[in-house]
């Protein structure tokens, strides 16, 4: 993985990325550039690549070809120190209270523990959990277990925060009420966000871009621009121009 250089503008750049595991093709072919502070969506079918090319991005799994640059020469860029990883289940440890789960990537990198603290608990209160640092994750819902999640991932200051389907396990309501969190986390804290989702509708609402990954092997079928106003509400889901978009990605995954 390397930098990008400044002329390029964008804070992530993928070119011609292909992915295998033995004889199986992951991923082929995906290109696409990401901007410092967007919020981009990578939406497709179950299996067709989407966590594998997020793994790539997060240098957990190295890529056979093409090409990954994340960064900028007057900002380098370091995967330990740099990625904020968000998972499907929160991963939260169930003998350490909520305050200390959110800790828990600012011990691991040697960080002072003192300001790790007191970001730690400016986060919790960000994400909606203030008064719930000393309880314990079978205290909290399903819902608020990801807002600790998403507080782990942004307590070491991270350049880019990576989502892999955080809110798949949440009922049709408690996802609807994320989606809302995570923007306005997103609006406050001004972070990098790759959001991974099958959901086309969630893709679309979250989105500052789409990518649309085909079935594997991940293909990108296509990648724009979610021209929808901010804030964001769940009443734009009934508008015109959601719909548009929506529609232009069932078009593209071959289900209409």
């Amino acid at each position: 993985m390397s930098e990008a250089n400044d002329s390029g503008g964008a804070f992530i750049h993928l070119s011609g990325v292909r992915k295998s595991y033995g004889k199986h093709l992951a991923v082929s072919d995906a290109t696409f550039d990401i901007g410092a502070g967007e919020l981009v969506a990578l939406v497709g079918p179950s299996g067709c690549g989407k966590s594998t090319l997020l793994k790539v991005l997060a240098g957990l799994h190295p890529h056979d070809s093409g090409e990954v640059r994340i960064g900028t020469p007057s900002h380098p860029f370091d995967p330990a120190r740099d990625i904020g990883m968000v998972f499907q289940a929160p991963l939260l440890l169930k003998w350490r209270r909520i305050l200390d789960n959110v800790l828990l990537p600012a011990e691991i990198l040697g960080l002072p523990m003192g300001e790790a603290r007191e970001r730690g608990r400016a986060l919790m209160e960000m994400v909606g959990l203030a008064g719930y640092e000393s309880k314990y994750p079978y205290e909290l819902s399903g819902g608020m277990q990801q807002r600790a999640a998403i507080a782990r991932s942004l307590v070491h200051d991270p350049k880019l925060v990576l989502m892999d389907e955080p809110f798949g396990a949440l009922d049709a309501l408690t996802r609807e009420k994320m989606n809302l969190e995570l923007l306005r986390i997103w609006k406050t804290s001004g972070k990098t966000i790759v959001f991974v989702t099958h959901g086309i509708s969630e893709a679309v609402f979250l989105g500052t871009r789409v990518v649309v990954l085909t079935a594997g092997p991940a293909r990108m079928a296509d990648n724009f621009e979610i021209d929808l106003p901010r804030p964001r509400t769940l009443d734009m889901k009934t508008h015109e121009k959601f719909g548009v978009y929506t529609r232009r990605i069932y078009k593209l995954l071959g289900m209409e």
